[in-house]
């Protein structure tokens, strides 16, 4: 058996963040603890997550929660991990209702870990807000998300392929962060313990994009909104989609200059 303080003089990276999970302890704990020798059944999951964590396994999985906006979320191998890109979407939504003062409705499509919607349902607690994904194991971490961060059940979740299965219409806004990357793209390496579903999508990444552009016009009341997170490289080809049914067609750069979301109003008919 070794100690704590072997531990914590070790080099591999997150040593002390993956000790502190394992051991329920926080850093000033653990070095306070410093003689504690760890049981066999520790060391050996102490050496299973450093060994996971050497060969790029997130530690957002390891510690089976991420930060998203204002809160902490529950993630794990069936969700993506939520990227501070996405945290656009939240904001332009603010600005979009800021002043409505009516019920709106909103749609997240694609929830994964159910961080937008849950987000948004803070933000405007009179809104009647549905969220899909395809994946049952998903949309459980999502439920349990909301459980734990609003505290009581508001969200509409249903097991939908984009909208094969949501009856609603008349949404206000429909966002969604999809798949939006190439097969075979070299930064899929990089996320290779993330779900690929959640991930790729065809040869150029724009797949369920084009889908969901083409199916979303029918379920948006007349002055209703949708909204996109895509790639650093893929605005100017998501705007051409969007162009074909949707008006006021406006796009917005991330920290790095990117053009990354994409929000369009419907057409008047």
């Amino acid at each position: 058996m070794s100690s704590v303080k072997e531990h914590l003089l070790r080099s591999e990276e997150d040593v002390q963040k993956i000790l502190s999970i394992v051991l329920s302890k926080t850093t000033a704990e653990l070095y306070a603890s410093g003689d504690y020798e760890l049981s066999s059944s520790e060391e050996r999951l102490l050496e299973d997550l450093v060994s996971k964590r050497s060969q790029g396994y997130p530690f957002a999985y390891i510690s089976g929660e991420k930060g998203f906006y204002e809160d902490v979320f529950r993630v794990n191998e069936n969700v993506l991990i939520p990227r501070p890109e996405t945290e656009m979407l939240i904001e332009i939504s603010k600005k979009l209702f800021t002043q409505n003062t009516n019920k709106i409705k909103i749609l997240d499509l694609g929830t994964g870990s159910g961080v937008i919607a849950i987000t948004l349902a803070k933000i405007f607690p009179n809104a009647d807000i549905f969220a899909s994904d395809i994946s049952k194991k998903a949309l459980d971490i999502a439920k349990l998300n909301e459980l734990e961060i609003i505290k009581n059940q508001r969200i509409h979740f249903i097991k939908s392929s984009w909208f094969e299965d949501i009856d609603e219409n008349n949404f206000d806004l429909i966002v969604s962060n999809p798949p939006y990357i190439e097969e075979g793209d070299m930064h899929l390496d990089d996320l290779k313990f993330e779900p690929v579903n959640a991930l790729v999508s065809g040869k150029d990444g724009l797949t369920d994009i084009r889908k969901i552009s083409c199916s979303a016009n029918d379920h948006l009341r007349k002055n209703g909104y949708l909204m996109f997170e895509h790639g650093y490289n893929q605005a100017n080809s998501v705007y051409k989609i969007l162009s074909k049914k949707y008006r006021e067609i406006r796009q917005f750069k991330d920290l790095n200059n990117n053009d990354r979301v994409t929000l369009a109003q419907r057409k008047i008919d």
